[in-house]
């Protein structure tokens, strides 16, 4: 969540009542974020001088408006450009995407090879559990079970080959930038 919200920063300062409405606006398509959670990352962020007050409104409540830092554009170009890690690869990789448009577009297409890669390794280990259960023998009364944890993994690669489709023809339409 930390580096969705350097993105969000990145974009433009806001308050901590502008992030929630972002994540409700855009990001809610692939992150879920209760304001509590928001709340605790802008904190961290801070902590580790990711993101700075730029400004506080006089009056009221006071409201606070932030903005990163320079060590926090690095953090957020690190995490762009690094390998999608964690065990949610479609959050990994959606996360991205959302803000590929804020690299420069020779650093997009490397972004969508680490993502393509991180999917292929995924959908073998997903495949390759898939041939070893085709050697597991389930006793009867598991059968019905085993039957609909099968589609469960069915699902998941099937999942796994459209997001692989899907991102390689992102990166054949990624040209340059006038394109």
């Amino acid at each position: 969540m930390a580096h969705v919200i350097l993105g969000l920063l990145l974009i433009a300062p806001q308050s901590f009542y502008d992030l929630i409405k972002g994540f409700e606006a855009g990001v809610a398509l692939f992150y879920s974020a209760s304001s509590g959670s928001i709340r605790r990352a802008l904190d961290t962020l801070l902590a580790r001088g990711f993101i700075e007050v730029a400004s506080i409104e006089a009056g009221g409540r006071g409201r606070k408006v932030y903005r990163l830092t320079d060590a926090g554009r690095a953090e957020f170009r690190a995490w762009m450009t690094g390998e999608p890690t964690g065990p949610d690869l479609e959050t990994a990789a959606l996360s991205r995407l959302y803000f590929l448009g804020l690299l420069e577009p020779s650093e997009r297409l490397p972004v969508l090879r680490r993502i393509t890669e991180r999917i292929e390794t995924d959908l073998a280990a997903l495949s390759a559990l898939d041939r070893q259960l085709d050697t597991r023998d389930v006793p009867e009364e598991h059968r019905d079970l085993a039957a609909h944890q099968r589609a469960t993994l069915d699902y998941g690669i099937a999942a796994h080959r459209f997001m692989l489709d899907w991102f390689r023809d992102r990166m054949d339409r990624q040209g340059p930038p006038n394109r």
